[in-house]
């Protein structure tokens, strides 16, 4: 009598034991790895903590308290930033620190691209000539002021004397708002066209020659490499620009200080002299503390929505 032969059963894989060596050995790659990163991030994330977050929440704090800095601090709650909504002062110095921004970050980043775009060509002693724009930069902010204070005394400086060699009357520098304000923004341009064109000279020499030849083999001309190749390349070196140069004029402090004091009359007060003044002239840190907190939360708004709206972000590093 024939049998039949039974199926053969399937047969389940096995689950691959946990203790085998290769999990192991891939586990302990990742804690070695895993280590090492801590270990390397470890001492910038303590500096980080100790420098910028400590100092961030202590400030927070301070804002909510009346103190001199002489005696013991008390609480005020929100009288700091209500205090901050009825100063005439206070909207004075945002108006013109927005002003400074306005008339400083477009103008600074068009001439650091003008210059990049000439010093990226073979011309004599290019070196020199880079070296000499960016050397504003090296000098210290209040070095680079007091230079604008020659340039722009209004008895004395060498630009009311030029003017004079022309026959033309002497400007306001000092007495007149307007003159004032141009003066800082003036030198401040002088200052950071150099800082913006070595990060458009790293963006152009980062972009394919090839794209040029091919541009040039269609006929292309300076106007039009410029407008389809060279500026929609550089949108990672503008995005960057752009957030830095504004948190920079939101945070110029030395060079208004030294040229004008913030005069006349608040006409070049910007928001970090305001706070300076009232923090260590008029003895009112927590309400200093408070203008800064306001100038943190502006400059963040604005980072964020730039970050948020810019096509150039993802690209960025």
């Amino acid at each position: 009598m024939a049998t039949t032969a039974s199926p053969p059963r399937a047969v389940r894989p096995q689950a691959p034991q946990s203790n085998s060596p290769a999990p192991r050995a891939r586990r302990a790659a990742r804690f070695r790895e895993t280590l090492a990163a801590y270990c390397t991030l470890g001492p910038n994330l303590v500096l980080v903590s100790l420098f910028l977050l400590v100092p961030l929440v202590m400030a927070v704090v301070l804002s909510f308290q009346y103190s001199t800095g002489l005696d013991s601090a008390t609480w005020a709650g929100l009288a700091n930033y209500r205090q901050l909504a009825s100063d005439p002062v206070f909207w004075r110095t945002v108006l013109n620190t927005g002003i400074f921004c306005v008339a400083t970050v477009p103008v600074e980043m068009a001439i650091g691209l003008a210059v990049a775009l000439l010093f990226n060509k073979v011309m004599p002693a290019r070196p020199l000539w880079r070296t000499l724009v960016y050397l504003p930069m090296v000098i210290s902010g209040v070095a680079t002021a007091l230079i604008g204070t020659l340039m722009f005394d209004q008895n004395i400086g060498l630009l009311n004397k030029l003017l004079d060699t022309l026959g033309l009357p002497a400007a306001p520098w000092q007495t007149s708002g307007t003159a004032a304000m141009a003066s800082v923004v003036l030198i401040t341009l002088w200052m950071r066209a150099g800082f913006n064109m070595v990060i458009y000279l790293a963006g152009l020499q980062g972009i394919s020659p090839e794209m040029y030849e091919a541009a040039d083999v269609e006929g292309a001309g300076f106007w039009q490499r410029l407008r389809h190749i060279t500026i929609p390349l550089l949108g990672p070196s503008t995005f960057f620009l752009l957030i830095m140069n504004v948190i920079y004029s939101f945070q110029v402090f030395d060079t208004v200080y030294v040229m004008t004091l913030g005069g006349p009359g608040h006409s070049t007060d910007v928001m970090i002299t305001y706070a300076y003044r009232n923090g260590f002239q008029d003895r009112q840190q927590g309400y200093a503390a408070a203008i800064g907190i306001v100038l943190y939360v502006i400059v963040m708004i604005f980072t964020a929505l730039q970050w948020r709206f810019s096509k150039n972000r993802d690209t960025v590093g």
